[in-house]
Parts: structure tokens; C-alpha cells; sequence
């Protein structure tokens, strides 16, 4: 894991690629690996809170907290999963379900601003892949992270919310261990342990948003909308 020093403070327009780019030499089967935070800001993907009027339901979860935040969070929200004013447990329109649907304060451009998660993190990352072959001439996987909660598991670890160039999944079914058992039902979440992997050389507050993760055999295509779970296979739903 390689991370990325000296990139500026990204802001709306800003150009990822371009920035990346020039910040690091890429070679073909990197994995770069990208914090949603900086997607979001070259995207535009941020609210001020001065611009929000929080409803009824916003200042009922609030619990004494700010009411524009827990309005925004409603917003993004598609159904709720579960709340303990004011922690709200949301379904993204993306099918994620997360802690106050993505919205974040954390690294926002300025005080009073929060942080979105992009529109559509999957074209997010298709569109930073395509440009850095364009810039750079490499064959390179995007992974697109934020941090996510786990049920029954302390603490956080990032995860994929936008991927391409890379099978995200590994299906390892009718495979045979060393003894010779076939395996029935296991699927590895390389998306994920790709994207928590480059957490430990980012970190939460060294600013440093993008990692490379060099020496794996990225193969295969796919989309993190792969990793959500179906609802049909969801048992606590």
C-alpha cells in the first residue's frame, strides 16, 4: 500500500485524475484506491448547513443535536433502518445502509458544511479509471471508499462504494480446499479488504486521500453496486 502525499485541497471542478496523475507513477494492475470525500467536493456533493430548513421529523431526531444535519441526512436518505435519536441507521438511494446515510462533516470544505456521498459512486470511479489511462497510459483498477459501520463488530473499516476495473467479488464456490471439501458458499468481498487495506496508509487525519495498492492481480469488471446485499437475501430486513 502506497499512499499518495502532496495532493492540494480538492474542490468543485477540480480534476481527481489529472491531480493523481501528477502526484504518483502508475503502473498497469494498480488498484488506486480514492476517499469518497474528495469525489464528492470535485462533484459538488456538499451542503452549508445556512441553506437548510430542517422539517418536523428532522427536529424530532435531532435530540438536541443540529436539526439542518439530521434534515440533510433525511434527504439522502431512502427508508430507515433503524434510529436512536440522533443516530440515524439509513438505506442510501444507492442500497447502502450506513450511519447517517453517508452524510459526514469530517474534512467538509469549510465549518458548517457537510460532505455527501457522490450520486453515483460506481460512474465515479469508471469515469476517474478512464481518464487516468487517458493521462497516464496505465491499465489501473479505481476502488471509491468511505467508512462504514459493521452489526455486532466495533469500530469502522472502509469500504467500496464505487469500483471498476476490478471484479469486486470472488466467488470461491465448487472450489476445493486442501482436504479436499468443496465449498458451497463462499464469496470474498475483495473490493472491500482492498479498500480497508488502504486505510492503514491514508488515515483519518494525515489528509491524505488516495492510496495505491500495488502487487495484486486486479482482474475481472464489475460495480460496488455488486456488493449490496439483495433483498431477498437479506435476513434482517
Amino acid at each position: 500500500m502506497i499512499p499518495v502525499h502532496g495532493l492540494p485541497e480538492v474542490g468543485e471542478g477540480h480534476e481527481i485524475a489529472a491531480l493523481i496523475a501528477a502526484a504518483v507513477k502508475l503502473q498497469d494492475r494498480d488498484v488506486v484506491v480514492v476517499a469518497h470525500k474528495v469525489v464528492s467536493k470535485a462533484e459538488g456533493r456538499v451542503v452549508r448547513l445556512d441553506d437548510i430548513e430542517p422539517s418536523p421529523q428532522a427536529r424530532d431526531l435531532a435530540d438536541g443535536e443540529d436539526p439542518r444535519r439530521l434534515e440533510v441526512i433525511l434527504r439522502e436518505t431512502a427508508r430507515l433502518v433503524r434510529t436512536r435519536p440522533p443516530l440515524v441507521i439509513a438505506e442510501t438511494r444507492h442500497g447502502f445502509v450506513c450511519a447517517s446515510a453517508g452524510v459526514d462533516s469530517s474534512n467538509a470544505p469549510e465549518p458548517n458544511m457537510l460532505v455527501l456521498l457522490p450520486n453515483d459512486p460506481d460512474s465515479s470511479a469508471a469515469r476517474l479509471r478512464d481518464r487516468l489511462r487517458e493521462l497516464t497510459g496505465t491499465e489501473v483498477a479505481v476502488i471509491v471508499s468511505d467508512s462504514f459501520g459493521r452489526p455486532w463488530r466495533q469500530g469502522t473499516t472502509d469500504v467500496a462504494i464505487g469500483c471498476a476495473g476490478l471484479q469486486p467479488l470472488l466467488d470461491l464456490q465448487d472450489e476445493r480446499d486442501a482436504t479436499g471439501y468443496e465449498l458451497h458458499a463462499t464469496v470474498i468481498a475483495v473490493a472491500d479488504e482492498l479498500a480497508g487495506a488502504a486505510e492503514l496508509v491514508r488515515g483519518k487525519l494525515e489528509q491524505i486521500p488516495v492510496a495505491i495498492v500495488r502487487g495484486f492481480r486486479a482482474r475481472g469488471e464489475g460495480t460496488a453496486a455488486d456488493l449490496v446485499m439483495p433483498p431477498d437475501r437479506d435476513l434482517f430486513r
